[in-house]
């Protein structure tokens, strides 16, 4: 049976979130549900970058303002075959959602012409190129400037575009923390509808700008080593020195025998 908004979706507690048990095609149906409400929910999709990001620098205005934006997602799905493995070591089975998937499955199977679709971020150009793959939605786009979170008029001017836009998803594509901390300005706003989707590079991938690693290295769990062979010089510390951050998060959340919740303040 469909997924409801309204239902119970369970959750599995898991370093200090609360992340949905479900899977791709779960998800997949409760998003498309969402997306034809009058009011505004976004997902997020939790992997290792995040989690260390979530825990660290604990007191600065970004990370309260990054975990606050967690709290209110409407949905956390895992995107890290680590996250799900660490978890099953603690005797925890948490199903891989993968925002990638997640995107091409809407883009693939689900959008149509009574779709009207809002991109923040991406190329200029990224919105000519998605209307020739999929030329049924009615396209949007918003290019905040880079830094957008540290600057209160660029976010305020992104919030208008999207209560402006009305769009049944929003898909936002400029990284994290700050699609998740404007996503979460949306949804206070009370001006946007439909469904907003934190998807990282899912556009960049789903119009071939980077390749997803096979399936197989995916299924090893070792897409990060394949995309650190492709973008070294970017990502070579999120990989290499802040991510192994993520085995002492595990080691503590397991032993300290209760989950860490995050104090958001009043």
């Amino acid at each position: 049976m469909p997924i409801d908004r309204d239902a119970a979706i369970q959750t599995i507690a898991f370093l200090g979130l609360d992340f949905a048990n479900l899977d791709l095609e779960s998800a997949l149906k409760q998003t498309v549900i969402l997306s034809q409400r009058s009011d505004f929910t976004f997902l997020v999709t939790p992997n290792v970058d995040h989690v260390v990001k979530l825990h660290k620098n604990p007191s600065t205005a970004l990370t309260l303002a990054y975990r606050s934006a967690y709290d209110a997602a409407g949905l956390r799905l895992c995107d890290s075959r680590i996250l799900a493995r660490l978890a099953r070591v603690m005797g925890l089975r948490l199903p891989v959602v993968a925002g990638s998937d997640l995107t091409a499955a809407l883009f693939r199977r689900e959008l149509c012409e009574a779709d009207k679709v809002a991109i923040i971020g991406g190329g200029a150009d990224i919105v000519a190129r998605l209307v020739q793959l999929f030329p049924k939605p009615n396209f949007v786009q918003h290019l905040p400037p880079m830094g957008v979170v540290s600057n209160p008029e660029a976010i305020r001017d992104t919030v208008d575009f999207i209560g402006r836009a009305q769009a049944n998803y929003t898909f936002f594509a400029i990284g994290s923390p700050q699609s998740e901390i404007i996503a979460a300005e949306c949804e206070r706003s009370g001006r946007a509808k439909g469904v907003g989707l934190c998807i990282g590079a899912s556009i960049d991938f789903l119009v071939g700008d980077q390749q997803r690693a096979p399936h197989w290295v995916q299924s090893i769990g070792f897409e990060w080593a394949y995309r650190l062979i492709s973008q070294p010089r970017r990502l070579w510390r999120r990989y290499l020195i802040e991510g192994p951050r993520i085995f002492w998060i595990a080691a503590r959340w397991h032993w300290s025998g209760r989950p860490i919740r995050y104090d958001l303040g009043a």
